[in-house]
Order: structure tokens, then C-alpha cells, then sequence
């Protein structure tokens, strides 16, 4: 059985986009673009690293504040 290190905490599609302001499709379109790592469920659903979301946003904010 495969287990993710330190059980790592998973994010909806909907939950990122509240996190970047945008829609849940353009998460989708950031991860079919290979900006965002995802996982799949057994259901096909889409999960997202938080620690990855984290690293991304910070460095989303970064570059809009200059």
C-alpha cells in the first residue's frame, strides 16, 4: 500500500482555486499544463500537495507584487 510521506495533506481542485482566487477549471488547466502536480483518486478525482499549493502561491504573490 502506498502512503504519502508525513500524511501529506490533500486539496480539492475547489479548495486551491479558493486559495489563487480563480475558478476550479484553471486549477485543472494548471495541473494538464504540468504547473501543478496532481493525484488521482480511485474515483479519477484530482488532489493537490498542499506543501506543493504552498510553494506555488507563494511564489504566485511574489511575482504580481512586482
Amino acid at each position: 500500500m502506498n502512503r504519502l510521506p508525513d500524511a501529506e495533506i490533500l486539496l480539492t481542485p475547489r479548495e486551491v482555486a479558493e486559495l489563487f482566487g480563480v475558478d476550479p477549471k484553471t486549477v485543472t488547466r494548471w495541473a494538464k499544463a504540468g504547473k501543478l502536480t496532481s493525484i488521482r483518486t480511485l474515483g479519477g478525482h484530482r488532489r493537490f500537495r498542499k506543501s506543493e499549493v504552498d510553494d506555488l502561491r507563494n511564489n504566485y504573490f511574489k511575482s504580481e507584487d512586482k
